[in-house]
């Protein structure tokens, strides 16, 4: 489970983001997964060091102009693409 209280140690993030970003987004989300999803929405996910990166990431969402629709912390488990802590779901067609 999740520890709500400590936020200086790294968490898995999924961000949601609207509309479809091309993989050249890839560099300017630090080392974060771009993933196009068939809703027309885009998936960051990653591992954040702690909430001082969440909100550098934040930030940069904002000052790109994009629109946030969610963030969430995301417990990785077995049942997850390895390397992400992404559920396997079906992306978009690129």
């Amino acid at each position: 489970m999740l520890n709500k209280n400590d936020f200086s140690q790294p968490t898995l993030y999924q961000i949601r983001i609207k509309g479809h970003l091309s993989r050249e987004w890839d560099d300017w989300f630090d080392g974060l997964t771009v993933t196009q999803k068939k809703d027309g929405n885009t998936l960051l996910t990653g591992l954040l060091s702690d909430q001082a990166a969440l909100l550098g990431l934040i930030k940069k969402v904002r000052d790109l102009g994009l629109t946030l629709i969610s963030i969430s912390p995301v417990e990785p488990d077995p049942a997850t693409t390895p390397g992400t802590g992404q559920v396997d779901e079906p992306d978009a067609q690129s």
